[in-house]
């Protein structure tokens, strides 16, 4: 008696190599919740800790909030969008531009973790949000601004890379005798 295709095909991939994807997908099925619940652990317990480290650089200082916010957002958005920048202008190993996009995001992580606080609807946020405005005042606006401002600078410096390649292709082309 012959068995159906599909129970054929479901007994072969189970007897050969079918063991070690079902290993794998159970793997993968863990470590996909792992990562949920983390990121749940994560939402109530970021946004406290970045606000209180920052208060505590701070001390309720008006001038040291605004130039500690100026520094986070201009150097944490010029080093991940340089990076990132690097990584994608030119064709690499998928491993390459992996690796390279995590470190911009871990690069970004402040200003990450400073926009969570400022968007966040969650009781961390919002506890967050608390002890910024009280401990750090002048940073969130701050860091608002230095993100604009180093966004800014990395697209004046490609501007001027590339208008420096343009110029020197017309004056290549210019000396050229014909």
């Amino acid at each position: 008696m012959d068995r159906p295709q599909w129970v054929q095909r479901a007994a072969a991939w189970l007897d050969g190599s079918g063991r070690m994807w079902l290993r794998r997908f159970v793997i993968a099925v863990v470590a996909v919740a792992a990562l949920i619940g983390l990121a749940f652990l994560a939402a109530a317990f970021l946004p406290r800790w970045w606000a209180h480290r920052v208060a505590h650089q701070v001390n309720g200082s008006m001038s040291v909030g605004i130039i500690l916010g100026l520094f986070y957002g201009f150097v944490f958005t010029v080093l991940p969008l340089g990076t990132a920048w690097r990584a994608f202008r030119k064709r690499r190993p998928w491993k390459v531009w992996a690796s390279l996009a995590v470190l911009a995001i871990v690069l970004a992580g402040p200003n990450l973790l400073t926009l969570g606080i400022v968007i966040g609807s969650g009781h961390a946020a919002h506890a967050g949000e608390r002890t910024l405005d009280v401990d750090a005042p002048g940073f969130r606006g701050a860091s608002l601004a230095g993100v604009i401002v180093g966004a800014l600078a990395l697209a004046a410096i490609e501007y001027l890379l590339v208008t420096r390649r343009w110029n020197r292709r017309r004056l290549d082309a210019a000396r050229k005798p014909g």
